[in-house]
Formats: C-alpha cells, sequence, structure tokens
C-alpha cells in the first residue's frame, strides 16, 4: 500500500457527494481518465446511499467509514456500516433486488458497484453491518500503448 485515508461521516445524504469527490481527489494521483473518475464516483454514491438508506434506514445520528487505500495502479475503497446488515447477500447481489419497494428504489445499486469496478466484495461485519470492498484499476498510458 502506498497511500491510504480514512474518514467518518454522518449518514446523512449530503454526504453522499462529499464521500464520492473526497474518493475521486483521492484517486487523482493514479491519474485516471474521466471515465474512471465516473466509475469511482458512481459505485462511492452507491454504497454511501447504500448505508444511509439500507442500513441505517435515514438515521443521521449513525456513521459510515470509509477507507481509501492506493497501490501503484488500483485504488480499494472500503466502505463500512454497523447497520442492520444483510441477511442473504447472493440475493442482495441480484439485479432489482431491494428492501425498500415502498419507497421506489431501483435495486440496482449493487449491479452498478459491480459495473463500474474490478472487484466487488460484500461482508457481513462480525459486530453487525456490512463491509463494501470495491477495487478499481486504473488504466496508465504505458500499459495501453505497451
Amino acid at each position: 500500500m502506498n497511500n491510504y485515508f480514512e474518514i467518518k461521516l454522518k449518514s446523512v445524504s449530503e454526504n453522499e457527494k462529499f464521500a464520492r469527490n473526497i474518493v475521486a481527489a483521492f484517486s487523482v494521483s493514479l491519474k485516471p481518465t474521466i471515465d474512471e473518475i465516473t466509475d469511482i464516483k458512481t459505485a462511492v454514491s452507491e454504497a454511501v446511499t447504500n448505508c444511509i438508506v439500507h442500513a441505517y434506514d435515514n438515521d443521521p445520528s449513525r456513521e459510515i467509514l470509509i477507507r481509501c487505500e492506493l497501490d501503484e495502479n488500483t485504488i480499494t475503497t472500503i466502505i463500512s456500516d454497523d447497520g442492520v446488515g444483510i441477511p442473504d447477500i447472493e440475493l442482495a447481489l441480484t439485479a432489482f433486488y431491494t428492501t425498500k419497494e415502498e419507497d421506489e428504489r431501483s435495486g440496482m445499486g449493487f449491479t452498478l458497484m459491480q459495473s463500474f469496478c474490478d472487484d466487488l466484495q460484500v461482508s457481513i461485519n462480525e459486530n453487525g453491518g456490512t463491509t463494501v470492498t470495491m477495487i478499481k484499476k486504473i488504466l496508465r498510458d504505458e500499459v495501453i500503448s505497451a
């Protein structure tokens, strides 16, 4: 690991924008393309929104932990909550699955995260809650031209 940061954010919708922007800004040293930055921002937005809406049911007194690690050409973003957890991860990873049908949620959060990351891991925390680990490899010019 070359560099990292860790931050706790209050579980409020305004922090979703802050989270995606701070992770995107942190990735700049890897020289990502605009498309790669957009991928990172979208995946982070979905993960943070899942914490706010599903894990914490919009409870602003709760916290979301974000840790980002840079290593050569890879950014790993780990987003954790200590909310209700996911009873069936395999089902939750299914496109269009949502626990908030009454809120007209699309159920595409994990599907979007998977499509914008090179690897997505979802795990249940020992003390409750969920951790989402998203890995994005940044293609560099020297890799593309080789």
